[in-house]
């Protein structure tokens, strides 16, 4: 049995009118696939390029390794020069991914290689991300922790996204007090005799190739497998619904700080009893429904 995906449209192009209609305002989620063509980053990146402008960088790494207690918010687990990371990338299949990259910071050229577009929303120009990824590398289901409308710019390599929107959270083992699903939930092949709610979920799929630009609507789950190695950018803008902006709120001044409280004081433990809640939670709403 597999999860209860459908295909997420996709367009060759947009005008802004048609994405406020026909996606922003229903928040629904969308690939465009030739937004992006008379960006010079379309003929440009690629992870040579990146090596050659970027070689010399440290770069923070994470992998799929569960959440610590003593780890920071974002803490990396690994870090090493760009070079070498595009090498490893290019050796074969790795565990390491890059995440929040900002290239404004690191490698303020980058910049000159495209531009910030009109999609009627208001982008936060200072936060352009970049996220690489090697052959079978993931994240963990999650959202961002300021639910913001998110334009992810795909290059080089495929990669293979799924969605949900807030609505099917009840369904998706959210590990309380943090923004991910329980880590040992393989969306690629779940197990739905130990994760049986999952029969419930209704989300989305695209694969991304390069030069497709996702829209992902404010909140919703992402999960993200990179079938062969390669890079994305995103954009954002803040979330525009009251009840989200002020989740937002909460997430970044009031969550975080209380979390990374509670794993000093608790240890471990403050960890189990979240996967664990994540389990009975679920259930209860389950049972219910």
């Amino acid at each position: 049995m597999k999860l209860n995906l459908e295909q997420i449209p996709r367009e060759t192009t947009l005008s802004k009118r048609e994405f406020i209609q026909n996606y922003f305002k229903p928040q629904k989620p969308v690939v465009i696939e030739r937004f992006i063509e008379d960006w010079p980053a379309h003929s440009k990146w690629s992870l040579d390029y990146m090596k050659q402008v970027a070689g010399e960088k440290e770069v923070p790494l994470y992998d799929d390794r569960p959440v610590k207690h003593d780890e920071g918010f974002n803490q990396p687990h690994a870090k090493m020069k760009m070079s070498e990371y595009v090498d490893l990338l290019k050796s074969g299949p790795t565990k390491y991914r890059i995440f929040l990259w900002n290239i404004l910071k690191e490698v303020p050229e980058l910049q000159k290689d495209f531009t910030y577009p009109d999609f009627g929303l208001k982008l936060m120009k200072g936060l352009p991300m970049l996220f690489f990824g090697g052959e079978d590398s993931y994240t963990f289901m999650h959202y961002d922790i300021d639910l913001a409308n998110i334009f992810h710019f795909h290059f080089e390599g495929k990669k293979q996204c799924i969605l949900y929107p807030q609505s099917e959270t009840k369904f998706l083992y959210k590990v309380p007090h943090s923004l991910i699903t329980r880590e040992d939930i393989d969306f690629d092949n779940p197990d739905f005799e130990k994760w049986p709610a999952l029969e419930h979920a209704k989300g989305h799929i695209a694969n991304l190739e390069h030069g497709n630009v996702l829209y992902i609507p404010e909140g919703y789950w992402h999960y993200m497998k990179y079938v062969t190695p390669g890079f994305s950018m995103s954009l954002r803008s803040i979330a525009k619904k009251p009840k989200n902006l002020s989740r937002a709120v909460y997430n970044i001044f009031v969550m975080r700080h209380f979390d990374n409280l509670m794993r000093k004081w608790k240890g471990q433990g403050w960890i189990d009893w979240k996967n664990e809640q994540a389990v009975v939670r679920t259930q209860r709403l389950i049972v219910q429904k």
